[in-house]
């Protein structure tokens, strides 16, 4: 795979979906529904699955597409293949809250090699260049053209004083009393694959997930913070998370900044 038009058609798709998440999300009202496991969905989900999953077909017709809103693409397996959530934090987009992404990520052999994440309504788009290094790329967004970037690469942590970054939605006791075995200087909470990204920036050290999420959820986010030199790991032993597993379910994991001294649970 050429990993230099790869991620252009990835950046290109992004901004795209997140046009038009954006044009949904201004409108006064929009229809919500529940799925069969009772998370939300919205036509703005629908709508950026659809120029993305034609983007990529278009693009990469040979390639696996396993994406969160197209249920018959979760029997999929192959060692090769695009992941997508095409509206990360369904929840904070109802709740017009900001923190919602659009995350696209190619995976290859359980890694998750190259990935872009898009934040439309916080004006952050974080995406791996072809060489696998991670950048942000600075605000407006042009579609054929690439702004300014600043390479990322995540920061040198003090544990005596980490800076943790945990979920909006889902935060629960059992990661506050994980949390609470680390020295702890700063918290902050955040919304969808945000929490990989502000790992990757310097601007968090530490993101531990204790809850049921999916590989869509952070195959994007994972690939961003691995190019910046951070690592996601499971929260039983520690071990590299992977990915292309049966169901595309995670087990809880840990993203953390390379120089945390991970906690046993």
């Amino acid at each position: 795979m050429e990993f230099d038009r790869m991620m252009e058609v990835l950046r290109r798709l992004s901004l795209e979906a997140g046009d038009k998440i954006m044009e949904i999300y201004g409108e006064d009202d929009f229809d919500v529904r529940a799925k069969s496991d009772d998370s939300p969905v919205t036509a703005a989900d629908e709508a950026a699955d659809a120029i993305i999953s034609a983007g990529l077909a278009a693009a990469f017709p040979e390639a696996t597409v396993v994406t969160e809103e197209q249920a018959d693409s979760h029997d999929l397996e192959s060692a090769s293949f695009f992941i997508v959530d095409p509206l990360d934090g369904t929840k904070e987009f109802v709740k017009r809250r900001g923190d919602f992404t659009v995350n696209i990520a190619w995976v290859e052999e359980g890694v998750p090699l190259r990935g872009v994440v898009y934040a439309p309504a916080r004006g952050r788009l974080f995406w791996t260049q072809a060489d696998g290094t991670t950048v942000e790329e600075a605000a407006p967004f042009a579609k054929d053209a690439v702004g300014d970037l600043t390479r990322l690469s995540v920061s040198d942590p003090d544990n005596a004083a980490l800076r943790v970054v945990a979920s909006k939605s889902h935060r629960d006791e059992a990661t506050d009393a994980y949390i609470s075995k680390y020295a702890t200087s700063d918290m902050k909470s955040a919304g969808s694959s945000l929490k990989f990204c502000l790992v990757a920036t310097g601007e968090a050290d530490l993101y531990p997930r204790l809850g049921r999420t999916m590989e869509w959820d952070t195959a994007a986010g994972d690939a961003v913070l691995r190019g910046a030199g951070g690592q996601v790991v499971r929260f039983d032993d520690h071990t590299p998370l992977q990915y292309g597993k049966p169901g595309y379910e995670n087990p809880y994991f840990i993203a953390f900044a390379e120089g945390v001294t991970l906690q046993q649970a």
